[in-house]
């Protein structure tokens, strides 16, 4: 993971190339894992050692384990680290009793350079891209979940004078048993390129057909964004038509009306097309795709492709789906919630807003049309400051809706 520490807080020509080399299949980092950097020591915090103190580590129980975990209470909060020094986080591992509801439950908070905001405050399970709550073994290159019984994560968190990240069992009624490790160092400096690394969770209630998904609502400053994972769960009035063909489109320092990036479709951004089984990439997966339940699980991480703003970024996704013609419009005479926005078909591609036409003048094709599903996404990104002026994570209740 040493490429992407290096590469994602203060990217070089140097490690540009080794990323290229990479790709090839050559070990173009291995030099770097003998070289020692100056003025850094390695820590790892856990009930056994918080704060990974010199010397401290094992003392209960006469050094027998006797400290590997430690119960979360309903409405209790436990913090895993709480450190004043400049350092980076390598490597968060955790492991808990689990189920959909209970990783829904838990909040997980990181706090930088003695913030009261923090700069990640998103449900514990969904921030390691089990969104769903399955247990679903997975490996992207942030993040791992070792046969869908743990979870960890790789992305570096630098931070200058502070950090502290702390777990919150918002559960009513469960407890919650918790072992985990947080790896890190602690250095002299960090670069002044480096960026603080943030994390945002959004569950929408959209009501108007043409409502955009916020993947990202608009924050201001200058950063990278980093990609998304999310929880689909489609809407049963729209049959088995598919949900995947709106656009991704990143509004980049002062974008207004139109993106500077736009993608051509869902399942196109995420890698795949004509449709979505389920696959685990380093950059892109889709770890359920569960037609009969109508879910879906998946991730998208802009590692090789970075997106860097200097002012302001705002990253949406369109609600639109699609359905062969007569099925779409079976549904429409059935009264169900949609709008057709274009038919492709063998005679051309038909933009019905342009045209001033509906799919009635149309006997044969495929028909995209606006439609409402339930979107459930964390979107990760780093930011030139320490917090961030998004609002805070949804209640208990919103996030665990039909939740199952």
């Amino acid at each position: 993971m040493i490429i992407f520490t290096e590469t994602l807080i203060k990217p070089t020509m140097k490690q540009i190339i080794s990323a290229a080399l990479l790709f090839m299949g050559l070990n173009s980092y291995s030099q770097t894992l003998y070289d020692f950097p100056a003025g850094v020591t390695s820590g790892m915090s856990s009930f056994e050692n918080m704060n990974g103190v010199k010397g401290a580590g094992g003392k209960t129980n006469k050094t027998a384990k006797g400290n590997a975990f430690e119960t979360v209470k309903p409405g209790e909060s436990k913090t895993l680290i709480d450190i004043r020094n400049a350092g980076i986080i390598q490597r968060i591992w955790i492991t808990v009793n689990q189920n959909p509801v209970m990783l829904r439950s838990l909040r997980l908070q990181m706090f930088w350079d003695g913030e009261t905001k923090p700069a990640v405050d998103v449900p514990f399970g969904d921030f390691f891209g089990c969104n769903l709550g399955r247990k679903v073994a997975y490996q992207s290159a942030f993040f791992s979940t070792a046969e869908g019984r743990s979870f960890n994560c790789y992305i570096p968190m630098p931070f200058r004078k502070g950090a502290k990240v702390v777990i919150i069992n918002e559960s009513k009624t469960e407890a919650c048993k918790l072992f985990y490790d947080i790896d890190f160092i602690r250095t002299t400096t960090i670069s002044p390129q480096s960026l603080y690394f943030h994390a945002i969770w959004t569950r929408q209630e959209t009501k108007n057909l043409g409502d955009d998904i916020i993947l990202l609502p608009k924050i201001n400053g200058k950063g990278r964004f980093l990609g998304i994972s999310a929880a689909l769960n489609t809407d049963s009035l729209y049959g088995k038509t598919w949900w995947g063909e709106g656009e991704v489109k990143m509004y980049i320092d002062d974008d207004d009306v139109y993106p500077t990036i736009n993608g051509t479709g869902a399942e196109d951004y995420l890698g795949s097309g004509w449709g979505l089984g389920t696959f685990s990439n380093l950059y892109q997966g889709c770890t359920v795709a569960d037609e009969p339940k109508r879910q879906f699980n998946f991730y998208r991480l802009h590692i090789p492709d970075a997106v860097y703003f200097n002012n302001n970024i705002r990253v949406i996704l369109q609600q639109i789906g699609g359905g062969m013609i007569d099925e779409v419009k079976d549904l429409l005479k059935k009264g169900v919630n949609l709008k057709p926005v274009s038919v492709d078909n063998e005679d051309g591609f038909f933009r019905l807003f342009e045209l001033n036409k509906t799919i009635i003048d149309y006997t044969k094709g495929w028909v995209n049309f606006y439609r409402i599903d339930d979107y459930a996404v964390t979107t990760y990104f780093y930011l030139d400051k320490p917090a961030n002026e998004l609002p805070a994570l949804n209640s208990l209740q919103d996030r665990t809706r039909a939740v199952y």
